[in-house]
């Protein structure tokens, strides 16, 4: 291995400790309440270390969403069963519970999403965008629906809005007051009332 080899992957494997540290920080700490230097001292790097990678604690959150939707999106690829007619309850039952399960695998970074959103309006609105480029393919589903939006990035918008706040609600919030809910219920749930309101009550 070349000097400049062995240098690249010793960057490469502070930058994945950095990410890790900062996941186990974050769920332990809450985004607001984590400092870098708790995140490097998590990682076992020197605080100069971060800004070799990182401008910011915001600047790892948003590396941290991309590399989440990266997984998700492959993960879409690997399993099978996926079908993108969203005339079809089977199809957006799919999809929910895929979307349940994400929530549940990063709830740290999800509620730290939120956290960041609401402190900082400008980093907001860029981590939106990164979660709506992720959403552009989902324009695609809506196609075979009885009556097709006329604006489907609209509707995507509104899908994500009714998910994500249920999501919150009832991994975040309600939890925290000792109300739980079944994750089959939930996803039954959600998928019931986008069924009926993108499809109408048929079950196609």
């Amino acid at each position: 291995m070349t000097e400049t080899a062995s240098r690249r992957e010793r960057a490469a494997g502070t930058e994945a400790a950095l990410k890790q540290a900062a996941r186990e920080v974050f769920a332990a700490r809450g985004y607001l309440n984590t400092k870098i230097t708790d995140i490097t001292a998590a990682a076992g790097r020197a605080t100069g270390s971060f800004y070799n990678h990182f401008a910011g604690k915001e600047e790892l959150l948003e590396a941290l969403l991309k590399d989440m939707l990266a997984a998700a999106d492959q993960r879409v690829l690997d399993i099978s069963g996926h079908d993108d007619d969203f005339s079809k309850r089977s199809a957006i039952r799919w999809h929910v519970a895929m979307f349940w399960q994400f929530y549940q695998d990063h709830l740290p970074e999800m509620i730290a999403v939120k956290q960041a959103s609401m402190l900082d309006p400008e980093l907001g609105r860029r981590l939106q965008t990164i979660m709506a480029d992720d959403d552009a393919h989902m324009v695609g589903h809506l196609d075979r629906l009885p009556n097709p939006p006329a604006d489907p990035a609209a509707v995507i918008t509104a899908i994500n809005a009714l998910t994500e706040g249920f999501a919150y609600t009832w991994l975040v919030v309600n939890p925290a007051n000792g109300q739980t809910i079944d994750s089959e219920v939930a996803i039954d749930l959600l998928t019931d009332l986008l069924h009926h309101g993108l499809a109408g009550s048929a079950d196609r």
